[in-house]
């Protein structure tokens, strides 16, 4: 089911009473999410992501704009008559009802003709309980199951009317690092066997990327870029976003650009065309050093740590924006630990450059 969201606005009066000021959570918000794809809403909290499910899922209604599943309006529809199905992060199962009756409970509900009858709930409830793999915990209550598996009753609950749209509001982060990682793949690979469009809330930038096909960076109410994650992460068109993607974060540095060249604090660091000259920042990911005695980015050694397959180089230099600067090398490339000092060169496809005051993305070719 493709979904369509149409210059979608949400405004909130402030919660102060002596102020008049309105609170926007989500801004003129216009995307089409294409059928049977896995789309990951991503930003920091507060940042809009929860208020545009619950707008998608009839939870909220709009200030203005409109919102399509497939060609049907249904921005005035009840939640109940939208065909979606709600994961939240907190589970909300029914503490008292076994496994069974959680998963059965929304086909309990179906009024008129198209009620199922019992032998078919409970076949609906059987089968997604398979495709979540708790089909031996069916008689057991939520208390008496792992985190872990209540999200998957949860999942299966959503499942089992085979809603048009699947909406997950940070399903993950109750779970504990090892479960979110088999979660995740559970996940993906759910959405895969049963095609259904499904939009998947997390601030948590390595969980979009490495389940979603597409991925939508937001920053206070406002998409900031949406792409292919590997895309977004390669050309990102803002600071905000350089920033918010990677792990390590990308290192920061206050940068000028003159006479064609990249000066980070006295360094040259390139030769580049494209970019005027004047203040910038310039953003180095930490896989974009390369370990170099006569390399032009001259830093402080702090710290040499071993990861097996790579090592992680840590320094400072005078014009990084933080305290210290990540470099992620292969573990081949030894860097001395009892060295003062560190020298790199930059990978030309790891470096970006930004407006110092708008943080818009500079383009340039390096020569």
């Amino acid at each position: 089911m493709k979904v369509t969201l149409q210059n979608l606005t949400k405004l909130y009066p402030s919660r102060n009473k002596a102020s008049k000021e309105i609170v926007t959570a989500v801004s003129d918000f216009s995307f089409e999410i294409p059928d049977g794809k896995l789309i990951g809403l991503l930003g920091p909290s507060g940042c809009g992501k929860s208020t545009t499910l619950n707008l998608i899922c009839g939870l909220e209604k709009p200030t203005s704009g409109r919102i399509f599943f497939g060609e049907d309006d249904v921005t005035d529809l009840p939640p109940e008559n939208r065909g979606v199905g709600l994961v939240f992060q907190n589970y909300a199962l029914y503490p008292h009802l076994t496994v069974r009756q959680n998963i059965l409970f929304p086909l309990q509900n179906i009024k008129g003709p198209d009620r199922p009858t019992k032998a078919q709930m409970q076949e609906k409830a059987l089968n997604a309980a398979k495709l979540v793999q708790i089909d031996e915990l069916m008689e057991r209550r939520p208390g008496e199951l792992s985190g872990g598996q209540q999200q998957r009753v949860a999942i299966a609950r959503a499942l089992v009317k085979m809603p048009r749209v699947l909406l997950l509001d940070e399903p993950l982060s109750n779970l504990d690092a090892r479960l979110r990682l088999q979660t995740r793949e559970e996940i993906r690979r759910i959405q895969r066997e049963t095609g259904i469009t499904t939009v998947f809330v997390t601030h948590d930038q390595e969980e979009a990327m490495s389940i979603s096909d597409m991925i939508v960076v937001m920053k206070k109410g406002v998409v900031q870029q949406t792409g292919r994650p590997q895309d977004v992460y390669d050309d990102p068109v803002n600071l905000f976003v350089a920033k918010f993607l990677g792990t390590p974060a990308i290192n920061v540095f206050s940068a000028r650009v003159a006479e064609h060249t990249l000066y980070i604090g006295e360094d040259p660091i390139m030769k580049l065309e494209g970019a005027g000259n004047g203040e910038v920042w310039a953003a180095i990911r930490p896989e974009g050093f390369v370990p170099d005695p006569s390399g032009p980015l001259r830093c402080r050694l702090i710290a040499v740590e071993v990861m097996g397959r790579d090592t992680s180089v840590v320094s400072a230099h005078g014009a990084c924006a933080a305290s210290s600067l990540r470099a992620i090398i292969s573990s081949e490339n030894a860097v001395d630990a009892a060295a003062d000092e560190v020298r790199f060169s930059v990978k030309p496809n790891k470096l970006f450059i930004f407006d110092r005051e708008s943080e818009e993305r500079i383009p340039f070719r390096a020569v």
